[in-house]
């Protein structure tokens, strides 16, 4: 296992590009065609990056792409790595604690997701407004993080700013985003009907194999947090339908161009926010 530090990683990222993103998002299961619709500065293989892991899931591009969204620098991370792949937390959690060091202060992770909110639809999407880490670990555990916080206060773990910008976003896009609560699995097997029900009752709305371990070294690193699932699925399947990761791509393609628009209102309106702020 890499034992680099996100801080030499960072000032490699410096030398590759002009560009000094504040803003980064995570392009999970299905979401690269936002590629598409940015203007690229550098595009980076993540194996040309210490410490960054290998991609190994279909739909995964595995490089960080720095792009200009209307005029608004970015770092976009396409594809992640997963904690059923057998990697350790600290790895899973890497390029979030890199592009921190780098100077990132705000973070959209984006995933696929299957709804267990009976209100949900497949092509819906979810902001995410809280989560259940039911992963059986947390990327926190360990020797403290020089200079950081060891007990990180998670009572509002998604910014709720940054909720808000999401939200009109997506009305400016044409499109509407549900609000819910994420149940983090460590996968990849999909879930029984029977621990649906369970997570429903524990107050779940949609469940997945991500985020909730970017999320948490995020808040570790003083970054500003959103979140937003794809609703690509009904957890469980109708009927006992099978499940599969072909259906998950295939939903998330079908709303890929109101994704985009979201995308394209909401990264600038976060970055004038910021300015605003400063």
């Amino acid at each position: 296992m890499s034992k680099v530090s996100p801080l030499t990683t960072a000032a490699r990222l410096r030398k590759y590009t002009r560009l000094r993103p504040t803003l980064a998002v995570v392009l999970g299961s299905g979401f690269n065609h936002v590629l598409a619709a940015v203007e690229a500065e550098t595009s980076i293989p993540y194996s040309k990056l210490p410490g960054f892991p290998p991609v190994a899931v279909h739909g995964h591009a595995g490089q960080l792409v720095f792009a200009q969204v209307d005029e608004t620098p970015v770092a976009l991370l396409c594809g992640r790595a997963h904690f059923y792949e057998g990697h350790p937390m600290e790895v899973v959690t890497f390029a979030v604690r890199a592009l921190a060091e780098f100077g990132v202060k705000s973070l959209l992770l984006t995933n696929a997701a299957g709804g267990m909110n009976p209100k949900f639809r497949a092509g819906d999407f979810m902001r995410l407004t809280d989560h259940l880490n039911l992963m059986g670990t947390n990327p926190l555990r360990g020797a403290p993080v020089p200079g950081r916080e060891r007990f990180v206060d998670l009572s509002q773990v998604y910014d709720p700013a940054l909720g808000r910008m999401l939200e009109t976003a997506a009305r400016r896009a044409g499109t509407r985003v549900q609000r819910g609560v994420y149940v983090g699995l460590s996968g990849p097997s999909y879930e029984t009907p029977a621990e649906i029900r369970a997570f429903r009752k524990l107050g779940g709305d949609a469940v997945g194999m991500s985020t909730v371990p970017e999320v948490l070294a995020a808040n570790h690193m003083g970054v500003r947090v959103a979140g937003v699932s794809c609703i690509t699925h009904q957890a469980a399947g109708p009927g006992g339908k099978p499940l599969t990761h072909e259906e998950v791509a295939e939903t998330a393609h079908r709303v890929k161009d109101l994704f985009t628009r979201l995308l394209e209102d909401f990264l600038p309106t976060v970055a004038r926010a910021g300015a605003n702020k400063a």
